[in-house]
């Protein structure tokens, strides 16, 4: 009844849905396997490709094979390889990720697929949209728009409105948000760990269903109405959300756990804290705190799905040499402000047995 009951858009039309009750009465929750991948002596775990989860995992198969100093984010040279290697990672997400077709994972986390693509990181930030190659599969190529109903980005302390607003808190590309994602981790004294980024949608765009109590969730926002795409709006099939919460393990067993709001950044803003913490040597708490960034040269998530090419969002604290030298290797460099990006926490146990969290100073968290 709720659902073949007419309800006012933002079109200023009524219109009713389209899920049924056998829609309902069919789904069943299920438990289905992570998509791991090895990094420097940890397996970082993710959820399948129906969302956005293994393009962390391609981001640190291409990284891997760098030097250590190539994986520094506060550094020119680090901060410059980092963005390129989300820009390739992200670019094979929108062309294979989805749940209307079968997602060639095995050939997108292969070493052999990663070299190649590390090949084409080069001295100079790339302007293209470069989905790899997978044999069998032709990868789709979306409309690619600049944004053009003011900027793509806000500058520090703005806040960018579309000219035709989606009517809920979704996230700027600068990574500002007015309401955004929950997430949480939690792990308890007898090391059972958990990571999860649960949100649905947004109360005032999806009205409470009066017997139940609660809202239909609004996730379906993005799927693609474009026929062939990889998240095609189709019957049975899950929209390509954002939502990637992460579990480390360390030897076979849960070492940690993290996570973030943030849409399209939320995998961005969890790698270099892996980087850190991995390779740079950081502190939970450390790794968090340091400056942050990301790219938003891929087609966003949420309509109208622009991009900006060699675009590249940083936090003041990059400091100004970084910065110019990002500039000078031609990334279109939005400064966000001092503590702007992510919205990070994280959990786990040490290899002493201790457990740890770390919280987010940014947005007052923790």
């Amino acid at each position: 009844s709720f659902a073949r009951t007419p309800h006012r858009h933002s079109t200023g039309g009524d219109h009713a849905g389209v899920i049924t009750a056998a829609d309902l009465s069919g789904f069943r929750a299920s438990y289905e396997p992570a998509v791991t991948a090895d990094f420097r002596g940890i397996t970082v775990a993710k959820s399948a490709a129906w969302g956005q989860g293994p393009v962390l995992l391609q981001m640190l198969r291409i990284l891997e094979g760098f030097d250590d100093e190539r994986l520094d984010p506060c550094t020119a040279l680090g901060a410059h390889t980092i963005l390129e290697a989300e820009k390739l990672a992200l670019a094979d997400r929108e062309s294979y990720y989805g749940d209307a077709m079968p997602v060639p994972l095995d050939v997108l986390l292969s070493a052999e697929y990663a070299e190649g693509r590390r090949a084409l990181i080069g001295e100079e930030a790339s302007r293209e949209f470069r989905p790899g190659s997978v044999p069998g599969h032709t990868p789709f190529l979306p409309e690619l728009r600049v944004a053009s109903a003011g900027p793509a980005i806000p500058s520090a302390g703005q806040r960018y409105v579309p000219q035709h607003p989606v009517g809920e808190p979704t996230v700027d590309r600068s990574g500002e948000a007015k309401g955004d994602t929950c997430h949480l981790d939690v792990i308890d004294r007898w090391g059972n760990i958990v990571s999860v980024t649960p949100s649905g949608g947004w109360l005032q765009s999806s009205p409470a269903i009066p017997e139940l109590g609660f809202c239909l969730g609004t996730r379906l926002q993005m799927t693609w109405l474009t026929p062939g795409a990889p998240s095609s709006l189709q019957p049975g099939r899950r929209p390509r959300t954002t939502l990637t919460p992460t579990l480390i393990l360390r030897n076979g067993r849960a070492a940690g756990t993290l996570g973030s709001p943030g849409g399209d950044q939320q995998d961005q803003w969890q790698l270099p804290y892996i980087l850190r913490t991995v390779v740079g040597g950081y502190t939970p708490q450390q790794a968090i705190d340091a400056p942050n960034l990301h790219t938003t040269s891929f087609p966003d998530s949420f309509w109208p799905r622009t991009w900006e090419p060699a675009g590249a969002v940083v936090e003041d604290r990059l400091g100004d040499e970084v910065i110019a030298s990002l500039q000078a290797r031609g990334h279109v460099v939005t400064r966000a402000g001092d503590w702007t990006l992510g919205r990070l926490s994280a959990v786990g146990v040490g290899d002493d047995g201790v457990l740890y969290a770390a919280a987010n100073p940014r947005g007052a968290q923790g």
